[in-house]
């Protein structure tokens, strides 16, 4: 049910156009866009505090609007995009149009136009009666592992700022999403010993080795579907893992030294992830006795790629009744993305994600939202500045 049928401010649409024309795709800087945000704050005499990855090229921003108050909900977004090369586009990415009721470009559905439609809307909760303050968090480097936030929760801890909630605008249709799975990505590297070929019992082959442990991720995902307890609302109720690249050898006639692949685990939130990889490890050590017996340097190596935590919340939280009666849904949903919820859960502070957009649309050629999505988006926002209580 949507609550007004008031149209998109042109202030919001103009800043998601302004946005999505900066080209924050995660291998580049995002300081452009932070910048703008810090500089849109200041002239209405905000401060922002920036904390920086360790190249000095990303930012992430928290400020408060609200300075003083005694309770504080974070308004939390990504700056950082995917990228669009290979991907068949109508339209130029960083070129932002508005056609047919949508606005286009690479970002506009995830997750430009809500940091947008919250900026827009910075002055009244500034000037709002609202007994509690209200702090934007926007972050970089989300798209690859949810690096930045990680500092940015640190930076706000070190702060003594202690938010009551977290609303994160990642595209759910504006319907308060209150769980997601986690995603936990790591990189096998397999070590063996060459030979040529018609002397494979003097050889570990790499790649051999690495199917095996492949082999011991694919039982895994298995019993995942097989036996593991339904967690009903997901896509796909059970945890999953998947193997997406791989890569040995040099030649057919060497047996081969290295191989490596990549793979990842989705667990539901009543998963252990963690619990996962140590069985994956664990299978993967039992094989290298035999491999060193012909090699003494031949293993596995193991690297994180990155743990992004599973996310549950409660459709009783306090901030998710808010998030409901905001955004005039009567019922909370699950989403099958990951997001930087679990970071902000893990730390203490009651999250929902909740934002504009289909989630259908984002990474895609042509990615759009749709206008009603924003001025869903931008009345959820004006709710905010009249609250008056979190809850």
């Amino acid at each position: 049910m949507q609550l007004t049928n008031t149209p998109l401010s042109p202030k919001a649409l103009e800043l998601a156009r302004a946005m999505v024309a900066i080209n924050t795709v995660s291998e580049n800087s995002n300081l452009a866009l932070i910048h703008l945000v810090r500089d849109e704050l200041l002239r209405l005499g905000v401060k922002s505090r920036l904390t920086y990855n360790a190249a000095k090229t990303k930012a992430n921003l928290f400020a408060t609007l609200g300075e003083g108050k005694p309770a504080g909900l974070i308004l939390s977004g990504h700056t950082d995009t995917v990228p669009w090369e290979g991907q068949q586009w109508s339209t130029q990415p960083l070129d932002p149009q508005v056609r047919d009721g949508r606005l286009y470009g690479r970002g506009s559905a995830d997750m430009k136009s809500f940091i947008a439609i919250a900026l827009s809307q910075a002055e009244n909760f500034l000037n709002s009666a609202s007994p509690f303050a209200i702090h934007f968090a926007f972050s970089f480097d989300e798209e690859v592992g949810c690096f930045g936030v990680r500092e940015l929760i640190a930076d706000m801890r070190d702060a003594g700022v202690n938010p009551v909630a977290c609303v994160i605008g990642e595209p759910t249709s504006m319907v308060p999403a209150i769980a997601h799975k986690g995603v936990y990505r790591y990189k096998c590297c397999v070590r063996g010993k060459e030979a040529h070929s018609s002397l494979t019992p003097s050889s570990v082959n790499a790649i051999e080795m690495a199917a095996r442990v492949v082999g011991k991720l694919r039982d895994m995902a298995e019993s995942f579907e097989r036996d593991e307890p339904r967690y009903e609302g997901f896509d796909v109720p059970f945890s999953t893992s998947s193997v997406g690249q791989f890569h040995g050898g040099i030649a057919d006639n060497v047996v081969p030294r290295d191989a490596q692949f990549r793979y990842e685990f989705r667990n539901l939130p009543t998963a252990d992830a963690r619990a996962m990889q140590q069985e994956l490890i664990a299978h993967a050590r039992s094989l290298e006795p035999a491999m060193q017996r012909v090699a003494p340097d031949a293993g596995f190596r193991f690297e994180t790629i990155c743990e992004i935590p599973s996310f549950l919340g409660s459709e009783t939280d306090a901030v998710t009744q808010l998030a409901l009666k905001l955004s005039g849904e009567a019922r909370a949903t699950q989403v099958a993305f990951g997001t930087e919820a679990g970071l902000f859960k893990e730390s203490g502070i009651p999250t929902v994600v909740c934002g504009p957009g289909s989630i259908n649309q984002a990474h895609q050629p042509d990615e759009y939202v749709s206008l009603e999505q924003l001025a869903r988006c931008e009345a959820f926002m004006r709710g905010l500045v009249q609250a008056r209580s979190i809850g």
